[in-house]
């Protein structure tokens, strides 16, 4: 009798334990699990249109920003899918355990069924409303990123440019959007550029889960963090370079601003390249876009970069 009323006493205390801690339902799992913590990398669309100067001219603005939701559905597809495919595997992960779908907030069939829709709809509507080369990047995209997430990223090296490209996409989108040349030097900082915050957040990987067990990116374990580290110092160097090459090349502009704004501006780049390059030496660059929005020193350097560089298109 009285061990019975005891797990009487203590069963409406379980109960509630039971259920994962801050379970707030279906719709709310799926966008945690579409990373809106990450949409600001799809900004980078915008990327051609305001190296060129052209952001501000009649209904670019709007095609753009179909153009972000576009891309953004698109990558919310990828992750989607992904977290599908490694649900097992990110619940042995001490910070990816809590992911909805490895935790059991959204189920994997969902996430998949989700994760399809999207990615059929966002090349359609785009093949509708946008020019053809677009609708045919979100699909190479996509290929590329399911690719990755079923084999590419056990791959060597290939991961690291698989990744590398899905952000030089994002930065080409706006411009073939919109039928705007892109320069080769807009191409290879832009590149270098996405590789250096990609290899430099694997290193921060690797660092942090050095002597571990349960990593998620099994390739960890096959690079070394001298290697790593030497592939974003070299993607580093690169862009810098590239950069420096198209600031000091004056393209036959008149001199009609009032300051060199395009050669002051590369004191801004580097200065926001060697403020980023710190937290990768401390291998805390983990997830690129808690550094960019959370460092208030590196956000004024890219403040007074952004600044610089729009006086430098408008020749100010």
């Amino acid at each position: 009798m009285t061990d019975t009323a005891v797990l009487r006493q203590r069963a409406p205390e379980q109960r509630p334990e039971s259920a994962p801690p801050g379970r707030k339902g279906l719709p709310a799992g799926l966008l945690r699990t579409a990373r809106p913590r990450q949409w600001v990398k799809n900004v980078l669309v915008v990327a051609a249109p305001a190296a060129a100067g052209e952001l501000f001219a009649p209904n670019v603005l709007t095609r753009l920003a179909l153009v972000f939701v576009l891309f953004t559905a698109c990558a919310a597809a990828v992750y989607l899918v992904n977290d599908a495919r490694d649900a097992e595997a990110d619940r042995a992960h001490p910070v990816k355990r809590h992911r909805p779908v490895a935790a059991g907030q959204v189920p994997v069939p969902v996430a998949y069924a989700v994760g399809g829709a999207l990615g059929v709809l966002a090349p359609l509507v785009a093949a509708w409303l946008c020019p053809p080369v677009v609708a045919a990047l979100l699909t190479a995209y996509l290929a590329m990123q399911l690719a990755y997430c079923i084999s590419l990223k056990h791959v060597l090296v290939v991961d690291l440019a698989v990744v590398t490209t899905g952000f030089l996409m994002r930065a080409m989108i706006g411009g073939l959007a919109l039928g705007i040349p892109l320069s080769r030097w807009f191409l290879i900082t832009t590149g270098f550029g996405a590789l250096f915050m990609v290899s430099a957040k694997r290193y921060s990987e690797a660092v942090q889960m050095a002597g571990k067990a349960g990593a998620t990116r099994a390739l960890l374990t096959e690079y070394t963090t001298g290697y790593l580290r030497f592939v974003w110092q070299l993607a580093a160097g690169v862009a810098v370079l590239g950069y420096c090459l198209w600031a000091m090349e004056e393209g036959g502009v008149p001199h009609t601003s009032v300051l060199p704004w395009r050669q002051l501006s590369m004191v801004a780049f580097i200065l926001a390249v060697l403020r980023y390059a710190v937290f990768a030496d401390r291998g805390t660059a983990g997830e690129p876009e808690d550094v960019v929005l959370r460092d208030r020193a590196l956000a004024l350097i890219g403040v007074v970069w952004v600044a610089m560089y729009a006086l430098a298109v408008a020749n100010w």
